[in-house]
């Protein structure tokens, strides 16, 4: 463990942090692109995918909030085309 008694961390908790740091690094390098930011860490999209929701880089779409799922405050504009001619 290091740091002192409050700040000690394990093993586990230091990697994962490690492993964080590296997915947004990559992400960062990639412009957000995962399958490209896969391939920097030398992965499979898939196991990155796991890896991010792991991490809770990545939230399932049950737990955003409402505001986020909610549609947009404004509808799309249908054309109305007459059939007189």
């Amino acid at each position: 463990m290091i740091g002192t008694n409050q700040e000690r961390k394990g093993l586990k908790e230091l990697m994962s942090e490690y492993e964080r740091d590296l997915i947004l690094s990559a992400l960062t390098a990639s412009g957000g692109n995962q399958r490209r930011a896969a391939k920097i860490l030398g992965v499979l999209p898939t196991t990155l995918h796991e890896k991010m929701k792991r991490l809770g880089l990545i939230q399932r779409r049950e737990e955003l909030p409402a505001t986020v799922m909610a549609p947009p405050a404004y509808a799309p504009v249908r054309a109305t085309y007459s059939t007189a001619y």
